[in-house]
């Protein structure tokens, strides 16, 4: 084989397929089923937006993935991208309104600014404080995570792409000849290797000496009061009292996914609690209900996933910093899976020998004092 791509969830199945597309052979491992729950890539669907809090410097490559969706889509035969709208709340100097209001202003996106009574009067299901605002992005919407992976892995396998499951890695290693991947199967060797690790990436890449840390999240469904209300309603992000986030999304099926943004309990793969518990309803109910009094009316159901958190919240996507036959991508910090297939690209790109994507800020070197 030319490369091993370990991992194909989200950013592994968009590296298997980009690789496979440009004429690699291609050997992709997974130790669980195709699109399977057991990690970060499912829960039915992610964010995506362009105005971005977290740094400006992402605005690029999500451009890039916008315009990547509509043809992984088309391609695969598979809806994966959904425009709805995106509205940022909170009050003006907090992070979500004013980093989301630097980056469109900083790349000229197109956006509006609500005050409370406009937010209140266009979303009529919200109640924000009177002196919070919202930036609103027209463009900005959800993709579905089972989706993606589906059809990345389709289109793996038509470019012509082997792909294993149920087969997990114990150890992985480099020479000056090439690679070799151990597995519960079988031993494989090629020329380079991509790591997408998830939330093994402790595990597969200890060497880096990054410290990742692994983080419980819960995602809760309510049927609401009106559901065509919430058929037509934007995604959000609210920032609430002492800079908590919380997020939602229209009604898919009659139900409508909330979940706060980080603050889970610190997990492994192996140790996470997949159990919601009746006060983490409880809490969840009761935060939801002061913002959007119509929503949760009855619970539904919840799911578990994790987040692989970096010190800084930025990913790792680099070639290996003492590996030259190895490229990683890790710590994606419970907001990169709208970067997929623009990260596909880039680790397809570093396999050939560098991209021209703007990925200086996930440099690992930053986390471990190399620089």
């Amino acid at each position: 084989m030319d490369t091993i791509v370990i991992g194909l969830g989200g950013m592994g199945s968009a590296a298997a397929y980009r690789l496979a597309q440009r004429g690699h052979s291609v050997l992709g491992i997974e130790q669980f089923s195709p699109v399977h729950n057991l990690g970060s890539s499912h829960g039915g669907s992610r964010i995506t937006r362009q105005a971005y809090f977290e740094d400006p410097a992402y605005v690029p490559l999500l451009l890039h993935a916008h315009e990547l969706w509509e043809g992984i889509e088309r391609d695969s035969g598979i809806d994966v991208f959904h425009r709805c709208g995106g509205i940022m709340i909170g009050e003006p100097d907090s992070r979500t309104v004013a980093g989301s209001l630097l980056s469109a202003q900083k790349w000229d996106l197109p956006h509006e600014l609500l005050d409370a009574a406009e937010i209140r009067a266009r979303f009529p299901t919200m109640r924000p404080a009177d002196g919070d605002i919202g930036l609103y992005e027209a463009g900005a919407g959800f993709v579905v995570p089972e989706s993606s992976v589906a059809a990345h892995l389709k289109l793996a396998e038509r470019a012509g792409a082997e792909l294993h499951f149920e087969e997990k890695v114990l150890r992985w290693s480099t020479s000056s000849s090439g690679v070799r991947v151990e597995t519960s199967h079988g031993t494989y060797e090629a020329a380079q290797l991509v790591i997408c690790p998830g939330a093994w990436a402790p595990e597969l890449l200890a060497e880096l000496g990054i410290e990742f840390t692994i983080e419980r999240q819960v995602q809760y469904w309510f049927a609401p009061s009106d559901v065509s209300a919430f058929q037509r309603h934007p995604i959000y992000i609210w920032e609430g009292d002492a800079g908590r986030q919380f997020y939602g999304f229209p009604a898919v099926d009659g139900s409508v996914k909330v979940a706060f943004f980080r603050g889970g309990q610190t997990c492994t793969p192996e140790t996470i609690d997949r159990t919601v518990h009746a006060e983490e309803i409880a809490a969840m109910t009761e935060f939801v209900r002061a913002r959007m009094p119509s929503l949760p009316v009855e619970f539904q159901r919840a799911a578990t996933c994790m987040y692989t958190n970096t010190a800084d919240e930025h990913f790792v996507i680099a070639r290996h910093p003492s590996r030259d036959r190895v490229v990683v991508a890790c710590g994606f910090s419970g907001h990169g899976f709208k970067f997929v297939p623009v990260v596909g690209e880039i680790l397809a790109d570093l396999v050939e020998g560098g991209t021209a994507h703007p990925i200086a800020l996930f440099d690992p070197a930053r986390l471990t004092g190399a620089r």
